[in-house]
């Protein structure tokens, strides 16, 4: 082929791959644009419709009434639960994202209804109800256009027999012009809904067991008739307990007993009353100051603190290993670790490397240390890194470096040229001097040590059988003690291919060097472009489509640069630049996306599966409900096996159906504090970890490798 001939087609080459790579910003950019002009109202799950509603009938502005509140609607004989939820449940909590001068008030939280469940009572709400809270418009409220942005965070436990957690995502856009009155009608219900306060006295007495309430102030209409009684302070009195009440004249006298394991002890105490006034449903409220000394009690535990957490021995067997048990799991799992799929890619590359040695046995053997020496000590750094920024306050646990995206995008890129090395793309070679690639291969120990910092990069991930009960009781440790069991896993990951290189007769059994070698090491780069489309789907999500569609967008430009520096001839020079101007370019124009958290998505939802808390697993287990908890990754391989098979296997969800246990996932795909503090009371450190609570049982722990039978036989024991 003729120069010109080159250059042209060098030129046509670089236009087409131009413009690919323009093609992939290009719909990156708008993809988000789009994504944040949705305007969500409504959140329906087969319990609820939840829906964000407004009232200003004056329009947005200083000094006039602006409303907004969530309505929910239930299916029947499906609730919510007001400020105090009685006996169990959880109040529905809203959180508000507003503009500059204009801030949120309280919820007005209408009258309640007594829901006996069992020998437990709660209060809360059916059918339709309105939860409304009043905005304040400042006058240093600036409008950047002509609406008013209201985005509400709602959570709400909604109940039968059984309890589920839910949140929704809200927007709402409100004129600030003319009036919003669309749905007058349903806050002017929930206003007179709502209790009015009393103008006369309100007293408590604590009397042994029990308060004596006195109101005076009340309706005529009132007297004589029974009254409902609401106490707004929780875990107070006994919710379901029968107590009395009586008038004398015009003032109410209840006798109502204390809860024998109260949580607070108050000086005053808002209290509602309920009954019919001129055939409707009243409430009214007023605040009593308590006199009197409350009588001695064992509080009960805090709702974060539910029975269902409240780790055994026997539950936790971890809790008693010594020293030696764990370092023996240390060593096991190391080993195991080397048959995860995450390490095959570089075990391939160290195949590649100890056959080429042939029958040199001391290259085999210096190989075998150096790879060791890598491997070890990058377990110890890992591990050393871990326990010093845990020790400054950071909530970390295994695998946490790929916990951050940036790291993740960087191990994607290393793997893409990996894999274009092992296709024979280009050579290292290349891009060095003859002096210094002269100097790496007469000494490949480097090589070796690198390969053994690699294969601890990209196994950290994983956790095999033996490492999860090592791992944490590693983090109760001194630090010289958990760094020993760090160290002992490197060793047991070492252990294998050090055997190999040492052992002559294991070493024998391998090919021996040969024209295969380079088709060997051919096909090895799938392996690596395998890894990186998982390290895509990681990212993926943990930053979104966008950030999945620029990181490819980029490792095309970066496949783009080394191919450019490959090129011979006068056009290589004006082809290199280019190439990395593109990649510098689409850096700059999109680079962002990668780091960018996703935006959450919303809980509210028909899966099978709901977002894990603390305090979900509380009220779940307190309301009788038996729980099964997957905490994961998206960057745990063994998580996404476990996902595809045991948690997909149709007799195991059949079981979780049968015996009504809600399912929740704790995704620690990006770095929890919450997650990583529910591990370490686990006794874990990593993940997967799958745990089954039951009321008035010990936490259930499974293997990392879940299995069917053992799930199965658990839940059938509930």
């Amino acid at each position: 082929m003729r120069r010109s001939e080159y250059d042209m087609t060098s030129k046509k080459l670089f236009s087409s791959s131009l413009s690919a790579l323009l093609l992939i910003a290009a719909c990156a950019l708008p993809a988000r644009a789009s994504a944040q002009n949705n305007t969500q109202t409504v959140v329906t799950t087969e319990q609820v419709r939840a829906e964000l509603l407004a009232y200003a009938p004056d329009g947005v502005q200083a000094g006039k009434p602006v409303w907004v509140g969530l309505q929910i609607t239930h299916q029947p004989e499906w609730h919510t639960y007001w400020k105090n939820s009685g006996d169990s449940g959880q109040p529905t909590t809203l959180t508000w994202t507003l503009p500059a001068g204009v801030s949120a008030g309280d919820i007005a939280w209408p009258l309640p209804t007594k829901i006996p469940v069992g020998n437990l009572a709660n209060y809360g709400y059916g059918d339709t109800v309105l939860l409304p809270v009043p905005l304040t418009v400042s006058p240093q409220f600036k409008p950047l256009g002509s609406e008013l942005e209201v985005k509400l965070l709602a959570n709400w436990l909604v109940c039968k027999q059984e309890c589920v957690p839910q949140d929704g995502q809200f927007t709402l856009r409100l004129p600030l012009q003319g009036s919003t009155a669309l749905h007058a009608g349903a806050f002017d219900a929930a206003f007179k809904a709502q209790p009015v306060a009393l103008a006369g006295r309100s007293a408590i007495q604590i009397d042994a067991s029990a308060l004596k309430v006195t109101v005076t102030g009340l309706p005529t209409a009132l007297q004589g008739k029974t009254l409902e009684f609401f106490p707004e302070t929780p875990e107070v009195i006994e919710t379901a307990a029968a107590w009395t009440q009586s008038w004398q004249g015009a003032t109410w006298h209840a006798s109502v007993p204390i809860a024998r394991h109260r949580s607070a002890s108050p000086q005053v105490m808002p209290i509602v009353l309920a009954g019919d006034v001129a055939g409707r449903r009243s409430g009214f409220v007023t605040t009593a100051p308590v006199s009197g000394t409350w009588p001695e009690h064992v509080a009960t535990p805090s709702a974060s603190a539910a029975p269902a957490l409240q780790l055994t021995p026997s539950a936790l067997p971890i809790a008693n290993t010594t020293l030696t048990l764990a370092l023996l799991g240390a060593l096991l799992g190391g080993m195991i670790l080397n048959l995860m799929p995450c390490v095959f890619p570089v075990l391939a590359i160290k195949v590649v490397g100890f056959t080429s040695h042939g029958s040199d046995t001391r290259a085999q053997r210096t190989s075998g240390l150096a790879y060791s020496a890598g491997v070890v000590l990058s377990f110890a750094a890992l591990g050393a890194l871990m326990l010093l920024l845990r020790s400054a306050g950071e909530q970390l646990g295994w695998g946490f470096q790929l916990q951050s995206p940036l790291v993740v995008a960087l191990l994607a890129a290393l793997f893409t040229v990996l894999g274009l090395n092992l296709a024979g793309v280009f050579e290292f070679g290349q891009f060095v001097g003859a002096d210094l690639a002269s100097k790496q291969t007469r000494n490949p120990t480097l090589n070796a040590f690198l390969s053994g910092v690699l294969a601890v990069v990209i196994a950290s991930p994983c956790t095999a059988p033996f490492m999860g009960a090592s791992l944490g009781f590693a983090l109760g440790l001194p630090a010289a003690q958990a760094l020993l069991i760090f160290t002992t896993l490197g060793v047991g990951m070492a252990l294998p291919f050090l055997a190999l290189s040492w052992w002559p007769a294991l070493g024998a059994r391998l090919p021996r060097p040969g024209p295969w070698m380079l088709t060997f090491r051919h096909a090895m780069a799938f392996p690596m472009f395998a890894t990186v489309v998982w390290l895509v789907w990681v990212l993926g999500q943990q930053s979104g489509i966008n950030g999945a569609a620029a990181l490819l967008a980029l490792l095309v430009a970066l496949a783009l640069v080394l191919w450019s520096l490959t090129l011979q001839g006068r056009g290589k020079r004006v082809i290199a630049t280019i190439s990395i101007a593109i990649g510098a370019l689409l850096t700059g124009a999109i680079g962002s996306f990668i780091v960018q958290p996703v935006a959450p998505v919303s809980a509210a939802s028909a899966s099978r599966w709901q977002p894990w808390s603390a305090d979900k697993v509380t009220q779940l287990v307190a309301a009788g409900t038996p729980v099964f908890v997957d905490f994961t990754a998206a960057w745990c391989v063994t998580c996404q096996y476990n996902k595809q098979t045991t948690l997909a296997d149709a007799s195991v969800l059949a079981d979780f159906d049968a015996k009504k246990v809600t399912l929740l996932r704790a995704d620690w795909t990006r770095r929890d504090p919450a997650i990583t503090a529910a591990l370490a009371q686990l006794g874990r450190n990593g993940v997967p970890v799958y745990v089954l609570h039951a009321p008035g049982r010990a936490p259930v722990i499974f293997s990392e490798i879940l299995s069917a039978s053992a799930l199965r036989a658990a839940v059938a024991a509930l």
